[in-house]
């Protein structure tokens, strides 16, 4: 483990788009499709989506969304409520950092800086208002990801999902889950 980077956070948009690409595809053994990357560009504010910048340059990037916890992707730890149907989630999609960069707390920072923004905004944000958790997926032999979200951020290993991933072995992942109110 290095030295920890302080980074600076930026906003990740049409005019930088490319870069995002560039640090999944370092990242990341899949590719993800164009429309990622168009819901990406187009996220509100600079909250969950981001770039982290170290010296000026791209060292990692997160990017997440919020959606319906009921019926958003079929794979659900909560029961089917009509009382509940407005409750959210924020999904993380993506949280990468160059090969050079790891060990710094990158990664750190930029998951910090989603569950602070959440923190912030909770109550003035309408598309806040309704979030109750915070979830990703994560690869079942990722153990390393699983023990950083776990162990440093309080998120809960939920239900497997089995084939989940398409093109990379082995398919199945756990959902991980922060409750936020």
């Amino acid at each position: 483990m290095g030295k920890e980077l302080k980074v600076e956070f930026g906003r990740i948009n049409q005019d930088n788009i490319e870069q995002l690409r560039k640090v999944n595809l370092a990242c990341f053994p899949v590719q993800y499709q164009e429309k990622y990357y168009k819901d990406v560009s187009a996220s509100v504010g600079e909250g969950l989506c981001k770039f982290a910048y170290w010296n000026g340059f791209v060292v990692g990037a997160a990017s997440s969304r919020i959606e319906p916890i009921n019926g958003s992707n079929g794979n659900t730890d909560e029961p089917k409520n009509d009382n509940e149907s407005n409750e959210k989630r924020i999904y993380i999609m993506t949280l990468g950092v160059l090969a050079a960069y790891r060990g710094r707390t990158i990664g750190t920072q930029l998951i910090q800086s989603i569950l602070d923004y959440f923190e912030e905004n909770k109550n003035e944000s309408p598309e806040l208002k309704d979030v109750i958790e915070i979830s990703l997926h994560v690869q079942i032999s990722n153990d390393d990801a699983i023990k950083f979200y776990t162990e440093k951020f309080g998120f809960e290993k939920g239900e497997m999902v089995e084939n989940y991933y398409r093109r990379i072995d082995p398919p199945h992942c756990y959902k991980l889950y922060k409750k936020v109110r």
